[in-house]
């Protein structure tokens, strides 16, 4: 990759990433130097990476490179260790987009990413799985269950509207 296809690659991809991990830990600063790791590693392996992969490159190493942030804090909640039925919405409220917002960051971390990933970034499966390291049908899985945990949070729209 030449340099004018790596600044492309910044202007291009950057917001999309870091609007990706800010949706996942929620800490500006932190987000940025995610992104910031990410374009590094892509800087070191530009000769490495061709310019049709890049943007599969930067959100594979930038989750990766959040992932391991997570661990370092001990934040990351497994779907085992979480209380699934504790957060059910029950209230009639009338903005659904916070309500969506706020049943999203009940997610478990893995489920979080790969809905992020397919229904705001617009990935298919293979890609996820690319970037996640899952299997595909692992991320078929996890986007189920989060499916299926944001309905029952969510409930009725009869309730909600």
């Amino acid at each position: 990759m030449s340099i004018e296809e790596y600044n492309a690659a910044v202007d291009k991809y950057s917001d999309n990433v870091y609007r990706f991990i800010l949706k996942n830990i929620k800490d500006e600063e932190k987000a940025k130097d995610i992104v910031q790791d990410a374009f590094e590693k892509l800087w070191v392996k530009a000769e490495n990476v061709p310019y049709k992969k890049v943007k599969s490159y930067l959100f594979s190493t930038a989750y990766h490179t959040m992932i391991d942030a997570l661990r370092k804090e001990k934040n990351q909640t497994g779907i085992s260790e979480a209380d699934l039925t504790s957060h059910i919405h029950t209230g009639q409220y009338s903005d659904l987009n916070e309500i969506l917002h706020k049943a999203i960051e009940k997610l478990p971390g893995s489920q979080k990413s790969v809905i992020l990933l397919r229904d705001y970034e617009g990935y298919s499966y293979d890609e996820i799985a690319e970037i996640t390291g899952l299997s595909e049908s692992q991320v078929k899985v996890y986007i189920y269950r989060g499916r299926m945990f944001l309905r029952n949070y969510i409930g009725s729209l009869e309730t909600v509207i």
